[in-house]
């Protein structure tokens, strides 16, 4: 029997009832989406009400491209090009892309956002930190100088 999931479309309704045509295999590289046409079919389409269409646009930008390049075995070096240039966005696009990726499964992507934050946090101070992400400071004096005492064995090298 043939397998005819690359001919087939898969729709994907956004938070704001938009509706996107994917295909298939596309779609399904999201566990959620994969889930949930195994367990209700491709008539309807498929409810994603915690995805934003614009960040659900770059998503299924991220699934195509990885698609296309597990078939076309594309090199690494061409890929991790692409991955870093794909999230050199906004911090409010990038954050929505973490929680769109922990929400619609899709390890690689949310493996990607992750460490791009964690690479722009790395071997800043919590103060640097701050302001970089615009993070107020909630800790009065002696709270910070309990959590630094706390966790003075991190600064240990």
């Amino acid at each position: 029997m043939a397998d005819d999931s690359e001919c087939t479309a898969v729709k994907l309704k956004s938070k704001q009832e938009e509706v996107f045509e994917v295909e298939k295999e596309v779609a399904c590289r999201s566990i959620t989406v994969k889930n949930m046409v195994e367990d209700t079919g491709l008539d309807a389409p498929v409810p994603l009400p915690m995805v934003d269409s614009k960040i659900l646009i770059k998503v299924i930008e991220y699934c195509k491209y990885h698609h296309r390049a597990e078939a076309e075995a594309l090199p690494e070096d061409d890929k991790s090009v692409w991955d870093k240039d794909f999230v050199r966005v906004d911090d409010e696009t990038l954050f929505n892309l973490i929680l769109a990726a922990n929400y619609l499964d899709i390890k690689s992507l949310l493996d990607l956002t992750c460490k791009t934050v964690a690479d722009e946090i790395k071997g800043k101070t919590p103060e640097e930190i701050r302001t970089r992400f615009n993070i107020k400071n909630d800790f009065t004096p002696e709270e910070e100088e309990e959590v630094k005492r706390e966790n003075a064995w991190c600064e240990e090298r």
